[in-house]
């Protein structure tokens, strides 16, 4: 990732109310709307969650997508169908308005990369791979220690089989060449109902630095969710339980509370 035009120090406050007249709003889901769970199946949905998206997709008048990393049909599942549009796979595919789906068609050397994924986790006990239509992941959050072994893995394989990696936390994804979440949010503003809006990006990992980027890069803002590291984004917010209380706070109108940790 580019960091040119990042903070290095990173964000420390936290953001002011959502304007709901004027944003367009896009949301990651793991790390952001949902805590990182150990494996990704293990991430459900919640009805309150469920409930202030519903409430913010009225409030906003449609002008709300889900950028992940996920699977369209993965979001809808965790979520709810609370949300309409969402680009799924890191920007690779996207649902649009009018439910009109877009996709990158897969690499033919991903499942060569796939197989060859497998096989190191088959040999160390507790990696996870994560099998997309346009992508595939290896998780070593179970097993840290692992985790030089598995990006470099995952670059030998994106040299061989002409991919790209995609680097997150605690895992190495290897993805089909094609469009990433900031080109995924630049798609949905081109078109209503995000057309004329200042968009708004909020996400925790560095593939959501792209977004932060091209929201930045539009005339709107970035909110990082999590602990401070460098970063494009302006405001913070310490965890998804804080987030979903700011948003919480907008579907009612007020201010919302200051919930930034304090500085050590």
């Amino acid at each position: 990732m580019n960091y040119a035009h990042a903070r290095p120090e990173g964000p420390s406050e936290a953001p002011p109310s959502l304007d709901l007249i004027t944003t367009a709003l896009f949301l990651d889901l793991d790390g952001t709307l949902a805590p990182i769970e150990d494996s990704p199946e293990l991430v459900t949905a919640d009805p309150l969650r469920t409930e202030i998206l519903e409430a913010l997709h009225s409030l906003l008048d449609g002008r709300m997508a889900v950028l992940s990393g996920r699977q369209i049909h993965e979001v809808d599942r965790i979520l709810e169908g609370a949300v309409a549009h969402v680009g799924g796979q890191h920007g690779l595919e996207r649902r649009l308005a009018g439910g009109t789906l877009q996709s990158t068609p897969p690499h033919p050397g991903l499942e060569d990369a796939a197989q060859a994924m497998e096989s190191l986790a088959r040999a160390q006990f507790g990696l996870l791979v994560e099998r997309k239509s346009a992508a595939v992941a290896l998780h070593y959050r179970a097993k840290p220690e692992c985790g030089p072994a598995v990006i470099d893995l995952a670059h030998r394989l994106a040299q061989t089989h002409r991919l790209e990696v995609q680097e997150g936390r605690m895992v190495a994804e290897l993805r089909t060449p094609g469009p990433n979440k900031g080109d995924a949010l630049e798609v949905f503003m081109a078109a209503p109902p995000f057309a004329g809006a200042r968009p708004v990006m909020i996400g925790d990992d560095l593939t959501d630095e792209s977004a932060f980027a091209a929201a930045i890069g539009l005339g709107g803002d970035a909110i990082l969710v999590g602990p401070p590291r460098p970063s494009h984004a302006r405001w913070r917010l310490p965890n998804p339980a804080a987030l979903l209380s700011w948003l919480a706070e907008a579907t009612r109108g007020s201010r919302p509370l200051p919930l930034v940790e304090p500085a050590a």
